[in-house]
């Protein structure tokens, strides 16, 4: 269930939003699949650890943090993805692992991958491993004001050589 303070966080700020119900998912990519949805419009929340305190870093569920270009774009000396025991206290009424991308609910700075922009609707976690949410970009834009930056690892394409050699081929 997704925790009241969320709920009631979102209509006093006059932001749409549409419960969605779902078999148990602890991992993003998961609910991604449970609910027959684009990893790329499926929305996790990471939290980063730097000198000058925790962020939350929103990306695609198909996505992972390069850490090294967050470090660059926040201007600070190291990052790294919080542990769980570091961030848990922050969430009280949420689920662990099902952080929402609410930062200004929860005191904390807001970081989007610019992929995300790119998208008309968001589903997010919202504090719950059986319900999600899903609202626009734009409304989420405007209530976390998030700094907006591309800051996903890159995925390196294999050669054809590479990939054949790989599966026992001989050249």
């Amino acid at each position: 269930m997704i925790p009241p303070s969320i709920q009631q966080y979102l209509r006093r700020n006059r932001i749409a939003f549409d419960r969605v119900a779902h078999p148990r998912a602890v991992s993003a990519q998961q609910l991604a699949a449970t609910l027959h949805a684009s990893g790329h419009r499926v929305a996790k929340t990471v939290v980063l650890r730097t000198e000058r305190g925790l962020w939350l870093c929103v990306l695609p569920a198909s996505e992972t943090v390069d850490t090294d270009k967050a470090r660059h774009i926040l201007g600070v000396s190291s990052c790294r993805t919080a542990s769980e025991p570091e961030f848990a206290d922050l969430f009280p009424d949420c689920e662990l692992g099902a952080e929402p991308p609410f930062g200004q609910l929860y005191r904390l700075p807001v970081m989007v991958d610019e992929r995300l922009a790119q998208e008309e609707r968001l589903i997010v976690r919202a504090g719950s491993h059986t319900e999600a949410m899903e609202l626009r970009f734009q409304d989420f834009a405007t209530l976390e004001w998030p700094l907006v930056a591309s800051f996903c690892r890159e995925h390196l394409r294999r050669a054809p050589e590479a990939s054949s050699l790989e599966q026992g081929a001989h050249p």
